[in-house]
C-alpha cells in the first residue's frame, strides 16, 4: 500500500476505475464557512491518492471530470458533507454516489453507532482517529495525517460490499439507491441554508 500526494489536482492519465472511494479533510464541519484542505481517493487496490487543496483554489480539471462522470460511482462515508464541500469548492455536484453511512443506518438498526471506525471493526479493520482534529490547513502535512486520511478511503470498497449484501438480504437495496440518488440534492440544500435546523421535510 502507498500514499500518493498531489498538489491541486489528480495527475493526467490516472484511472481509478468505475467505483472511487472519496473522503475530504476540512478546516471545520460547516460547508458554507470552512474550506476544503485535502481530498482522498482510492480505487480499492490498497493505494490512496491524496490531493492537497490550497487556500487559493486552483482549477482541477482531472478531479472535476471524474466527479461529474456518470460512469464513475463515487463512494463516500457520510457523503452529504463531502459532496457539499466538493460542490462549494469546484462547482460540481458529484453523481452518481453511494454512501456507507446511509447504508449502515438502513440495515444496522440494532445500533446507533454508524461511524466509520465502528463499521470497519465489524469487518476486522481497526483504524486510528487520532489525527481527525489536526490542522488540515497546514502547508506541510505530516505522515501521520496522510496515513489517517488514507485510512478513510482504503477500506470503503470492502465495506460497501458487506453493506450491499445486507441491504439485499433485508430487501432495502432499492430504498438505499433512492437515498443515494437524493444525496447531491441534500448537499445542495445544505449549501443554500436549508440544513437540519431549516429542514424543508420537517413539519
Amino acid at each position: 500500500m502507498a500514499n500518493h500526494l498531489y498538489q491541486h489536482d489528480l495527475p493526467d492519465g490516472l484511472d481509478l476505475g468505475p467505483v472511487v472511494a472519496i473522503d475530504t479533510e476540512t478546516m471545520g464541519l460547516e460547508p458554507r464557512r470552512d474550506r476544503l484542505c485535502l481530498i482522498q481517493l482510492s480505487s480499492g487496490d490498497g493505494n490512496a491518492h491524496l490531493v492537497q487543496v490550497s487556500r487559493e483554489v486552483r482549477p482541477a480539471p482531472n478531479l472535476t471530470r471524474m466527479l461529474a462522470d456518470p460512469a464513475v460511482e463515487k463512494l463516500f462515508h457520510f457523503g452529504r458533507f463531502d459532496i457539499a464541500m466538493l460542490a462549494r469548492t469546484y462547482g460540481i455536484l458529484a453523481s452518481p454516489v453511494w454512501c456507507t453511512k446511509i447504508a449502515s443506518k438502513l440495515v444496522r438498526t440494532f445500533t446507533d453507532r454508524h461511524g466509520l471506525k465502528y463499521l470497519l471493526n465489524e469487518i476486522g479493520v481497526d483504524i486510528s482517529k487520532h489525527q481527525q482534529t489536526s490542522d488540515w490547513g497546514a502547508a506541510q502535512l505530516t505522515e501521520a495525517q496522510l496515513d489517517y486520511a488514507a485510512s478513510d478511503v482504503l477500506y470503503l470498497h470492502r465495506l460497501k460490499a458487506e453493506l450491499e449484501g445486507r441491504l439485499m438480504r433485508e430487501g432495502r437495496m432499492a430504498l438505499a439507491r433512492s437515498c443515494f440518488d437524493f444525496l447531491p440534492v441534500r448537499a445542495q440544500l445544505d449549501l443554500m441554508g436549508w440544513g437540519d435546523e431549516a429542514d424543508i421535510f420537517r413539519h
